[in-house]
């Protein structure tokens, strides 16, 4: 749906990606990811910990900027032990000050029970706070079930 959102916009698509590959698995997973996008006009970038950056130094009008996404950058984040909201903030001020259209993906942790172990219920906590921040931001917000979209924050 992120793809073709970006890909439907009429401008220069650029895929900002936040995994790293551990495994063989999600080595897998990128290279289908890439694969999927292969001979479509995208600028790949991968920025694992330097996301603000990444939007910083690929945001111009004629682009879209597209994050895949939120969920890896914060474990990656939370993995290098870096100061989650304090790059948060600094997300929310490139997102601000970029000059392009963004679509962020992320995965809502928040819709089952607590997690029994601190770190995970650390970065449900983050996830969430981080979600409602960018969801206030935002000018669109929907919610992806099933493969379908429903709008929870309709432009105005």
């Amino acid at each position: 749906m992120a793809e073709d959102l970006a890909l439907g916009s009429g401008l220069d698509p650029v895929y900002i990606a936040t995994a790293e590959a551990w495994d063989d698995e999600m080595r897998e997973r990128i290279a289908a990811h890439q694969d999927r996008r292969e001979g479509q006009g995208w600028r790949d970038v991968e920025a694992p910990l330097e996301l603000v950056g990444a939007i910083a130094g690929n945001a111009a009008t004629d682009r879209v900027l597209l994050v895949d996404c939120l969920t890896l950058w914060l474990s990656n984040l939370m993995h290098a032990e870096q100061d989650i909201p304090e790059a948060s903030r600094f997300l929310r001020k490139a997102l601000a000050a970029a000059p392009s259209s963004v679509i962020l993906i992320s995965n809502e942790v928040g819709l089952g029970i607590v997690p029994e172990n601190a770190m995970a219920r650390r970065f449900q906590d983050l996830t969430g706070r981080l979600h409602q921040d960018l969801a206030g931001d935002a000018d669109t917000v929907l919610l992806m079930v099933a493969g379908l979209p429903v709008v929870v924050k309709a432009s105005t």
